[in-house]
């Protein structure tokens, strides 16, 4: 979750995590692995440091996390290791044209990347990740509100409840897109989102920002 052309490397790379990297799922993708909507062969789409991932390999989930970052897929890898999960690997990627899985996952997650890319990048996305989906594929995307930040704060601009649906539906069949929260570190920097008057917190060190949760399938 952070603003287009960045570098995301770096990101990775300073001492204390990037904002969007809360150390666990977030919450709203939380609740669709429990309800039991995720299946089959899953794709962490733009995974990180993968919490995503790990949380569900811990589950038994067969998982591959993509990410653009070499240092987060390498950090994600040693942390897999770590906890003994053999269901899940990494690997470096541009998500906006990627091969090698056409039509493999049944699942599709995304936590905040399609937001994050340049605008330009993002039909090529959703078009790489149709790709890599098998017939009758789910894939859930949950991307921030139009300037969840406030006008003048650095990051993504975010989209409408009907720009989220018209930029997935050139491949996809959108089902339901509806309100979501996404969360990040409480970590206030100097312009940054955590430093503004009227942010909300969930009183477990996180804030909440708007955005939407979309899902959607690839027809069979």
């Amino acid at each position: 979750m952070t603003q287009p052309y960045m570098d995301w490397d770096a990101a990775y790379r300073q001492d204390t995590p990037p904002p969007w990297s809360i150390g666990e799922p977030q919450p709203e993708l939380a609740r669709l692995i429990e309800q039991g909507k995720v299946h089959g062969e899953v794709l962490d789409s733009g995974c990180g440091h993968a919490a995503l991932s790990l949380a569900l390999a811990a589950k038994g989930y067969h998982v591959v996390g993509l990410d653009a970052s070499a240092t987060a897929v390498a950090a994600a890898a040693a942390t897999a290791a770590e906890q003994g999960l053999t269901t899940v690997t990494f690997a470096q990627a541009d998500m906006t044209d990627f091969g090698g899985y056409d039509g493999r996952f049944d699942t599709v997650l995304d936590s905040g990347l399609l937001h994050a890319l340049p605008i330009e990048g993002r039909q090529s996305y959703i078009r790489a990740i149709h790709r890599a989906s098998a017939p009758g594929a789910v894939l859930f995307i949950l991307a921030f509100a139009t300037r969840p930040f406030g006008g003048t704060t650095p990051g993504p601009t975010g989209f409408t409840a009907d720009e989220l649906r018209d930029t997935v539906a050139t491949c996809w069949t959108v089902d339901e897109v509806r309100p979501a929260k996404l969360y990040g570190n409480d970590t206030p920097a100097a312009g940054g989102p955590a430093s503004l008057p009227g942010v909300e917190r969930d009183g477990a060190g996180h804030i909440t920002m708007p955005g939407f949760l979309l899902s959607a399938h690839k027809d069979g």
